[in-house]
């Protein structure tokens, strides 16, 4: 009896030892190859970077996946526990790995012969994502539980199920809850009700089968088990579970901003967070980037570019319909212009059909709609002619001229009538609830610019670019002519001339003349013969006025008595980065340069002679909040304070008195500057007060004329006026103060000497003390003793 008890034991102790020697001989086959664990405690995952706007609001996103990192205590506390409920009701209990749900999931896999259950815990799942394959086998379901068993001692519980809420993949592109939530709800996770939270706690198992956007019969079946589970475990009273079961469920979607208000101001954000940090953290590193971007003015800004631009191509001309189609084609045309009440307002454009012609109005078809477009709205559908003005050429007075049935074209909504015949009050109309079915609506004829612009808009203070516009639309094209295109600033160049006269014994009151000026080149063997913009010549001219005027030969012949050389210098320290040409051409604009850098070379004149370099970033910090990067003023010292002083008011006159009179409606102390190249292919409007400096760019990609009269002034200076009429009110009136060392004096207009009561004309101009012109002009308007340069000097500079 006793030896076969000591058999048992023997044999007892054996197995014992064997399954022991067998569960460590398993455990070493299955941890040996086991990956660490730094992908999990460090946990770094995939997240959005986030740019925000000057006030904090969202401008946009760059993502590989959509997924933004909230901590616990910023989820509605239900959140989670719906999730616990959904998928591991047991997690504040194991340890990792719940031996009666692999018990359970082994016995269903039993019965159907292949494994359909796996039994994880929210632990196991993390393992899966992070650090295994999703292959289903026992080997990694062991390899799974050992690592689970591992992590539950690295981590605390909070911190893997914070971990697992945002990185779960739960459909439509949304990674994590609060994705979820933006993507489902349009919430963020602290204000999801109990039924929305146990909605996405069913997701996990399968996102595909559960879309409530695709499927909502059965998101909500599961749905309404997760609230089961919720209410059997404690977690919900039976009002609450009731309450949640019979909330109606509403499904939108957080709208995008991205790419719409700032599209270019968000797109060289991006190149430069790409060329600062590297594309990987750009797209998965949730960074927080702080912009200067005010929205207010950004709006403004493309509004005035967008109104800009879409005048100036009408000034040009019609170009013909976008399509023509034939008879078998309008429904399918019809049907595939999708409109909503939204789509219809007045100033919205929409694509058309001409179904009849006459000679007072076209009749046209849009989606379910019909309209008229009056010819009124086509007289400026004249014929194309760069060397005409548009006011040259006869208005179209007949729409037969002009538009033919199966026409598919541009049309700007202009009114609306019911059914009844009267009118729709548009003031009154609600686009998300209201209908316009059976409304016939009048309509403007419209056609898209090939033409382009750009705007900057910045702070002199502190560089902060409040807002940039790098063309007509940038779903179109993303070519940003603010910080991409070089093009020649004409005449906008010409306030770098005169600030280097003025340091280099010239004053406002100085006389030049404005005569006939040839310009050999011995080397090329080429003549230059260049003209004022209206082809007279006026004789002495103060500087003050051929500034003011834009006076090309006074500025040839102030350049060729300076030098070259100190202009191009004075460019260069002002910031200007591009090659310059060493001729006299340089004086008058030829050396191509980005809007953006020549706005940065003007702060010289707005802040009293240093430079600053224009900020877009002004901090970006990581998803935990860490400072990366952090801007600061760059400010350089140009010019003195007097120089600049002396430009300010001088170019307030260009405004007053000047090429930029359209500035004048702003009633404000703006100094100014207008510029054009060559046959009107670039046209500059240089703008700026002590608060705010903005400059315009208008031309075609290709150097292309843009017609007759399309100057600074007519082209780029209206996009420059109707963006400040929007937001100079909120900038206190102020005007460029008045530094030591400058002297005001009344000077005689044609002498450019001292004025007398006999003066016919005469402006009050600023010098540096000291310069200031001590005789006084004659009656006769020359000079009472030697005359401000003499005749004899004058008459030699026409040779």
């Amino acid at each position: 009896m006793k030896k076969g008890y000591k058999i048992t034991l023997i044999t007892l102790l054996v197995l014992m030892l064997l399954g022991i020697g067998t569960m460590v001989g398993v455990y070493q086959w299955a941890a040996h190859d086991l990956p660490g664990f730094k992908n999990i405690t460090d946990y770094n995952p995939p997240l959005v970077t986030t740019v925000y706007s000057k006030d904090n609001e969202v401008m946009g996103y760059f993502y590989k996946e959509k997924r933004f990192l909230v901590r616990m205590d910023e989820m509605t506390p239900m959140l989670p526990k719906a999730f616990l409920a959904a998928e591991d009701a047991s997690f504040y209990e194991h340890d990792g790995v719940d031996f009666k749900a692999i018990f359970r999931a082994f016995m269903a896999n039993l019965k159907t012969g292949s494994i359909k259950q796996g039994g994880s815990t929210i632990t196991q799942q993390i393992i899966k994502r992070l650090l295994l394959t999703p292959e289903k086998s026992y080997e990694r379901k062991l390899k799974e539980a050992i690592l689970s068993f591992r992590l539950e001692h690295y981590l605390e519980k909070d911190e893997i199920l914070t971990i697992y809420l945002n990185h779960i993949y739960l459909g439509a592109g949304a990674y994590g809850v609060e994705a979820a939530a933006r993507v489902y709800f349009g919430k963020h996770v602290n204000e999801l009700t109990i039924a929305e939270s146990a909605l996405l706690a069913g997701l996990p198992q399968a996102p595909s089968r559960y879309d409530p956007l695709r499927h909502p019969e059965r998101a909500k079946s599961r749905q309404l088990y997760v609230l089961g589970q919720m209410y059997e475990q404690g977690w919900l009273t039976k009002d609450q579970y009731n309450t949640a079961v019979e909330q109606k469920l509403e499904y939108k979607s957080m709208p995008d901003p991205s790419w719409k208000v700032g599209s270019y101001y968000l797109e060289e954000v991006r190149r430069w967070l790409i060329d600062k940090f590297g594309e990987e953290v750009v797209y998965k590193g949730g960074l927080k980037v702080y912009t200067a971007c005010d929205l207010k003015h950004q709006k403004a800004a493309e509004e005035s570019v967008r109104d800009g631009l879409e005048r100036s191509t009408r000034r040009r001309g019609w170009r013909g319909p976008l399509e023509e189609l034939g008879p078998d084609q309008y429904e399918q045309f019809l049907k595939s212009e999708k409109l909503e009440v939204s789509d219809l307002m007045p100033g919205e454009w929409v694509k058309v059909l001409v179904s009849d012609v006459s000679r007072k109005k076209a009749e046209v078809r849009f989606n379910d709609f019909k309209g008229t477009i009056p010819v009124k709205t086509m007289r400026w559908c004249r014929e194309l002619d760069p060397s005409k003005s548009w006011e040259d050429v006869r208005p179209k007075k007949d729409a037969t001229k002009i538009l033919k049935k199966g026409d598919v074209v541009w049309a700007e909504v202009d009114e609306a009538f019911f059914p009844d015949g009267s009118e729709v009050n548009f003031n009154q109309v609600d686009p998300e609830t209201d209908s316009l079915d059976g409304c016939r609506f009048v309509l403007k004829l419209r056609q898209h610019p090939v033409v382009q612009g750009a705007m900057v808009s910045m702070e002199p203070e502190n560089g902060k670019v409040l807002a940039m516009v790098g063309g007509y639309s940038f779903g179109e094209s993303q070519f940003n002519r603010a910080t991409q295109a070089k093009r020649q600033p004409g005449s906008a160049f010409k306030p770098i001339v005169y600030s280097t006269a003025m340091d280099n014994g010239f004053t406002p009151a100085s006389v030049l003349m404005d005569a006939p000026f040839v310009y050999t080149d011995m080397d090329q063997g080429k003549l230059w013969k260049p003209q004022n913009f209206e082809g007279v010549f006026y004789g002495p001219t103060l500087l003050r006025t051929a500034l003011v005027k834009s006076r090309n030969l006074v500025t040839i012949r102030l350049a060729r008595k300076m030098g070259i050389s100190q202009i191009i210098e004075r460019a260069k320290t002002l910031g200007l980065q591009t090659e310059f040409p060493k001729d006299l051409s340089v004086a008058l604009g030829s050396a191509s340069v980005t809007l953006l850098n020549l706005c940065e070379a003007y702060t010289a004149f707005a802040r009293g002679g240093s430079i600053i370099k224009a900020r877009m970033v002004l901090k970006v910090s990581s998803a935990w909040g860490e400072i990366m990067y952090e801007s600061k003023p760059e400010v350089k010292d140009a010019i003195s304070p007097q120089t600049a002083y002396i430009m300010c008011d001088l170019l307030k006159q260009v405004v007053q008195h000047g090429t930029g009179w359209r500035a004048k409606v702003l009633k404000r102390p703006i100094a100014g500057k207008t510029g054009t190249s060559n046959n009107e292919q670039d046209a500059w409007f240089m703008g700026f007060t002590p608060k705010l400096l903005t400059g315009v760019f208008v031309g075609f990609d290709q150097l292309t004329p843009m017609g007759k009269w399309e100057t600074g002034s007519r082209a780029a200076g209206p996009l420059f006026v109707e963006y400040r009429k929007k937001v100079e009110k909120d900038y206190p009136y102020t005007d460029f103060q008045q530094p030591e060392g400058i002297v005001m004096a009344k000077i005689d207009a044609s002498s450019g000497l001292l004025a007398t009561p006999d003066s016919k004309k005469y402006y009050f101009l600023p010098f540096k003390e000291g310069t200031q012109p001590t005789r006084t002009a004659s009656p006769s308007g020359g000079d009472s003793e030697e005359g401000g340069g003499s005749s004899e000097d004058i008459f030699k500079q026409t040779f």
